[in-house]
């Protein structure tokens, strides 16, 4: 079954389009979605496609994973450029270190780990 992501979803008109994984786009219907699913713009779908009269139209729908709704809790533009330039110097010390082949202290890489998923998550949206 082919997995993909909820471009856009309109749950007042009741349908939506999947963005497959593949490049192909696929029509959403309500009617296929299993109740009590949250399902919106950038939802993580797997799902079984048929042909319909207008295109590729999902059959049964599983959600994989629904969004957080990063757009409210990320930090500002400001905020995360401070971060960013802190986060670039950090790696570059860190660089200096690998090129004479040491690696950072376990804890280190934890953490310098941790902030990267951080920084990540407030750029992808």
């Amino acid at each position: 079954m082919p997995n993909g992501k909820v471009r856009f979803y309109d749950e007042a008109r009741g349908f939506g389009f999947i963005q497959g994984d593949d490049g192909a786009q696929v029509y959403l219907h309500a009617s296929v979605i299993p109740d009590g699913a949250d399902v919106q713009a950038g939802t993580r779908l797997e799902y079984s496609v048929a042909d319909g009269r207008k295109g590729p139209q999902a059959l049964s729908v599983r959600v994989l994973e629904t969004p957080r709704l990063a757009k409210r809790t990320r930090k500002s533009a400001d905020e995360l450029a401070v971060i960013v330039e802190d986060l670039v110097k950090l790696l570059d010390a860190l660089g200096g270190r690998l090129k004479n082949g040491q690696y950072p202290e376990r804890a280190q890489s934890r953490k310098v780990a941790t902030m990267l998923r951080h920084v990540a998550d407030d750029f992808d949206v």
